[in-house]
């Protein structure tokens, strides 16, 4: 039934860039119950899901992944650092989209044009003030396959933003308390039509999707399962994306009341308006 109302959802490309924010978020059980992930997806600025796939949260071929979406050529693919892997990075390259992903700076991997090792602290550290936005050509090496290219855009945060992020009561590193000053984000945008302003910009749309989220979690009671067993956990999230998703088709059907909710641009020009 999920499957079915999501195929009633007819996601439609727009004209011009299709912008998508994508991410995980994890269900627990009661006590040693097990964990669940729902990966999801939302198209930007309507929110309508145009993926979503439930999964166990731990085993292999369960994790956080660009790879898991589908994407088609133009998108514009907005992801978190989970999603930060150069195996995703390349799979969006091949299916001719673009992304912007927060840097996880352990994992990805960054060169310069040359081959040689990006050096990512020495680039933010050049951001001397809140605010301050920067760009520079990089590379993420792919294991086995061809790097993929853009660049990396960081913005300096405020101090008490940069304390928030490094406050979560861990002996982090120092490199890792310097890089919670900034947000990093590696991106295959085009630079003819995305400065690195615009890419940052654009990034904070991410958010949205953990808004979805928040209120699949507050409002339709995804946050905790009350069952124990596998199969009737997964019964249960399906019930919530079922609620969830029916909520959609019902917001989509308000819209087409009279007199405004149909779109001018759908209606052919023999055809009577009233």
């Amino acid at each position: 039934m999920c499957v079915e109302l999501f195929r009633e959802n007819g996601v439609e490309a727009e004209d011009g860039a299709s912008a998508r924010a994508v991410d995980g978020t994890i269900v627990r059980e009661p006590g040693r119950g097990s964990q669940w992930r729902l990966h999801y997806g939302v198209r930007l600025p309507s929110l309508a899901c145009d993926f979503f796939e439930l999964t166990p949260a731990k085993g292999a071929g369960t994790g956080e992944t660009l790879t898991r979406f589908p994407v088609a050529p133009g998108d514009l693919v907005l992801a978190d650092r989970g999603c930060s892997t150069a195996s995703g990075l390349r799979h969006v390259a091949d299916c001719g989209g673009h992304v912007a992903v927060r840097v996880n700076p352990q994992v990805l991997r960054l060169r310069e044009a040359d081959g040689e090792p990006f050096d990512l602290r020495r680039a933010v550290s050049s951001l001397k003030r809140a605010g301050d936005v920067g760009g520079w050509p990089a590379a993420v090496a792919v294991e086995g396959g061809e790097a993929v290219a853009g660049r990396v855009c960081a913005i300096r945060k405020t101090r008490e933003a940069a304390r928030r992020a490094s406050s979560n009561g861990q002996r982090l590193r120092p490199e890792t308390l310097q890089y919670a000053r900034y947000v990093i984000v590696f991106t295959t945008f085009p630079e003819s039509e995305f400065d690195a302003a615009a890419v940052l910009r654009w990034y904070r749309l991410r958010w949205q999707v953990e808004l979805v989220f928040k209120r699949f979690k507050s409002l339709a009671g995804l946050g905790h399962l009350p069952k124990r067993g596998s199969d009737s956990a997964r019964a249960w999230l399906y019930g919530k994306l079922l609620t969830a998703l029916l909520v959609e088709k019902t917001l989509r059907h308000a819209a087409a009341l009279s007199p405004w909710g149909f779109d001018f641009r759908r209606v052919l020009p023999e055809q009577s308006l009233a």
